[in-house]
């Protein structure tokens, strides 16, 4: 299932042969919950980072963005915080902020994952409230973009563009991983021959970001025997007091952001879209994660 979707979330039931003790701990909460869920290897990726992102405001904290998040570790988490009374407080309070970071998309959808996972919780008499009751979705200022459709990623894939923007594009395609996991790989934990590098995330270490055959092949050109420092680099030197890991240690140039990987590819798509605005890395990623499902 498509993780935008708001439809319920199917789910097993558990094996009432042998029941399982009440897990303590919201992010044992949370494997539990994907375990059970109907979602696909793809999808229930996006799940558990979605519902891991909550942990922080259930603390009353907020949660790092941006390349802070890469190797963040959550909060340990009480699953009981949920029957607090201040629980949906701090969550509506969670959403806020998000909001001024994500489109409203985005943030619908993480929610949409929350508000499964508790309904299952719930379920399993693990929780009696349900925090997310007084939340309501986002208004979207405007029509979501569409996702790209397959003959429109052929066509991105033959644009002339630098090899470093081809492989990006490729690995975040078929991967269907976060645009800030994909700019946070390493040359140096890059498994060529596994077709895939590890999620830069201490609660993700069981995950990984996977490709294809031919985009292993890119990656091996645009490394060139390189080994250490980050795999998607600017073209300009970093600034001083960069954090050292996002600094080539040969080069000295610095890891690729966000922003500008956005505006690069806004800018090489615009003649590919009819609305000559150019489409977001979002699309990409996500026509990735539908073709995932799909398969």
């Amino acid at each position: 299932m498509h993780p935008g979707n708001q439809a319920v979330i199917a789910w097993r039931p558990l094996q009432s042969s042998c029941p399982e003790a009440p897990p303590v701990e919201y992010a044992v909460a949370v494997d539990r919950y994907l375990t059970e869920a109907s979602l696909g290897p793809a999808s229930r990726r996006v799940y558990r980072i979605s519902l891991t992102s909550w942990a922080w405001a259930l603390v009353g904290r907020q949660a790092p963005a941006g390349a802070q998040r890469r190797g963040a570790a959550p909060p340990v988490v009480p699953l009981a915080i949920l029957d607090r009374e201040d629980a949906g407080a701090r969550l509506a309070t969670a959403v806020a902020d998000r909001r001024t970071t994500a489109d409203a998309r985005t943030v619908n959808r993480e929610l949409s994952a929350l508000r499964s996972a508790v309904g299952w919780w719930q379920e399993q008499q693990w929780i009696s409230r349900d925090p997310t009751a007084g939340l309501r979705n986002l208004a979207d200022r405007g029509q979501p973009a569409p996702t790209l459709t397959s003959s429109q990623v052929a066509a991105l894939f033959q644009l002339p563009v630098t090899l470093r923007e081809q492989t990006f594009w490729r690995v975040l395609y078929d991967s269907g991983a976060h645009v800030d996991d994909v700019l946070g790989m390493d040359a140096d934990r890059i498994d060529l021959p596994g077709r895939r590098a590890p999620i830069p995330q201490p609660e993700q270490r069981s995950d990984w970001i996977r490709w294809q055959e031919g985009t292993s092949q890119y990656l091996g050109w645009l490394l060139a025997g390189r080994s250490f420092g980050p795999v998607f680099l600017t073209g300009r030197r970093a600034r001083t007091g960069a954090v050292l890991a996002d600094v080539c240690p040969i080069s000295g140039r610095a890891r690729m952001s966000y922003r500008r990987a956005a505006e690069i590819f806004a800018a090489a798509t615009r003649p590919l879209d009819p609305g000559k605005r150019g489409w977001t890395l979002s699309q990409l990623r996500m026509a990735g994660l539908d073709r995932a499902d799909a398969a």
